[in-house]
């Protein structure tokens, strides 16, 4: 047990120190955490033997689930509203024509039969989301004509359909008796009704705030109803990912209580859960298997990008008028990533017998995606004319509303305040502040630009809230009797270059600092880190 730990923590510490790096990488970060699992994997330098499908198998599917809520939950649906009716497209009968391509190329050029074939193509028929919004966010490429809405909003439904598929063929070649239509209609209707109606009862309780002590159980709470919105329909016969992406959606797009909450825990699950999702695939492939499977997976990423994808993107967006660079961008934004290998895996525990190992090739299928389409995403965005510079791709994300959060600072009149005595609207109040409360004794007055402002007033004033951004991170320190820090001046400190003092709240006083200013126990500094 203390070994697995161990080794659990040590990886999941190595990717989080290896990101930092990999999000300068012109491929998708992901890859290197694949590299590091293969690293540690039987031909790596650790040598770790593990060959555990139905383990990986497992530990992936939950991990995809929050992955895939997250997607839905993190999509603004009124963003994407004039591109929902193509990205619904794509997702669905794309997803079906790629599959059916792709199908029809293997049948006929890797000699393998015909419904193993489609099943080839039902398991490497979905995009990935992750990957391909790991670029543009790295990269801040906003995309025009809601061309980043349509790959968001297709990238992240188009998973549900390629298990949908997946699951239907696995069937019909393991000889079970079923009827496809009434399948189909099961997995869907159980998984969109039941998403959205735990979706709708997971509101509902969160508007009730009697009934969750502290923020917290909120947050907690909607990790639960991710679980259930997938298990559910699951049990029921339904498509789990299906329900539990729209589930995402529907509760994405309502008010929530403490949604910035959310988005920060699911944005370190998420990324926790991609992590360990590409290091366990990477640990569980052989690399030294995969010579066998480079030709024959080169032959099917080369049709899928340049023949496959491209012919059902025109066809489905060609009713819409879109334009040249848009169907061309959709085109190449086809991503290979985890869903695809996971979907293969199923297919190897399910035993279906194939002439090479489906888990090795759609793995390099989805190598030489993400690095060749990954690599050169932002070249062929520009090439094709589609990036629009005066936009912000965070702006397709739910938790891109919460860039304009507003914070409320107390702020004390003292008698020898130059604003004592004064009518509020004699202030000079900085652009975007506003007095919203005066609190006077035991009094609570709601201010006009008549009110007078008195000395031992308390103002409420409301800011919007200065948001963490790559470069630059705010935070503040505690000095108390123990700290390394007291009773120093700041010149005699020697802290990371990258960080400043800014201000040094001492009681009631805001002292800006500078190199002879001593710190005191009960001191707390704002500090800036870029």
């Amino acid at each position: 047990m203390n070994g697995l730990l161990l080794f659990a923590g040590g990886v999941i510490a190595l990717c989080v120190l290896m990101n930092r790096l990999a999000v300068r990488l012109p491929v998708p970060s992901l890859l290197l955490f694949i590299a590091l699992g293969m690293c540690f994997g039987v031909n790596g330098v650790f040598g770790i033997a593990f060959d555990d499908y139905a383990l990986s198998e497992q530990i992936c599917s939950v991990a995809l689930l929050f992955i895939m809520f997250y997607g839905g939950f993190g999509t603004n649906v009124k963003q994407a509203r004039p591109v929902m009716a193509r990205a619904f497209l794509l997702s669905t009968l794309g997803v079906v024509l790629t599959a059916g391509l792709v199908g029809a190329f293997v049948h006929l050029v890797l000699r393998v039969g015909l419904l193993e074939s489609l099943l080839v193509g039902a398991v490497m028929a979905s995009t990935d989301a992750a990957s391909v919004f790991s670029i543009l966010r790295a990269r801040k490429l906003a995309l025009k004509d809601h061309t980043d809405s349509l790959l968001e909003l297709e990238s992240g439904s188009n998973d549900p359909v390629a298990y949908l598929l997946t699951m239907v063929l696995l069937a019909l070649i393991g000889g079970q008796e079923i009827s496809v239509p009434l399948m189909l209609f099961q997995q869907m209707a159980f998984g969109l009704l039941g998403g959205l109606l735990v979706g709708w009862v997971a509101v509902w309780l969160l508007g009730r705030d009697g009934l969750f002590h502290g923020a917290q159980s909120h947050t907690i709470f909607l990790f639960a109803v991710a679980a259930i919105a997938y298990a559910l329909p699951a049990v029921l016969g339904g498509n789990g990912y299906l329900s539990v992406y729209f589930c995402g959606i529907y509760m994405g797009n309502r008010e929530i209580a403490g949604k910035k909450d959310m988005v920060r825990f699911f944005d370190a699950l998420t990324e926790i859960a991609q992590m360990v999702i590409f290091f366990l695939l990477g640990l569980l492939v052989t690399p030294a298997e995969l010579p066998a499977v480079f030709l024959p997976a080169l032959a099917v990423m080369l049709f899928l990008t340049l023949a496959a994808r491209p012919l059902s993107t025109a066809a489905l967006l060609a009713p819409f008028r879109s334009s040249l660079g848009q169907v061309g961008l959709v085109s190449w934004s086809g991503l290979r990533g985890v869903a695809s290998i996971v979907f293969s895996i199923y297919v190897v525990l399910a035993g279906v017998e194939l002439p090479f190992s489906l888990f090795n090739l759609v793995f390099v299928v989805v190598l030489l995606s993400l690095s060749v389409q990954g690599g050169l995403l932002p070249v062929m965005a520009r090439r094709m004319g589609m990036i629009d510079e005066k936009a912000d791709v965070l702006r397709t994300f739910n938790d891109y509303q919460e860039n304009g959060d507003i914070s409320f600072i107390k702020h004390h009149v003292d008698p020898e305040s130059p604003m004592a005595g004064k009518r509020l609207r004699e202030l000079s109040i900085p652009a975007g502040q506003l007095v919203v409360l005066i609190l006077r004794g035991k009094e609570t007055v709601l201010p006009v630009g008549d009110t007078r402002i008195e000395a031992g007033d308390l103002l409420v004033l409301a800011a919007p809230t200065f948001e963490d951004r790559e470069d630059l991170t705010l935070e503040e320190i505690a000095i108390d009797g123990g700290h390394r820090w007291c009773d120093k001046a700041l010149r005699e400190l020697s802290p990371n270059r990258r960080m400043l003092v800014i201000m040094v709240r001492r009681g009631d006083a805001t002292i800006v600092p500078n190199g002879d200013t001593v710190l005191q126990t009960g001191d707390v500094l704002a500090v800036a880190r870029f």
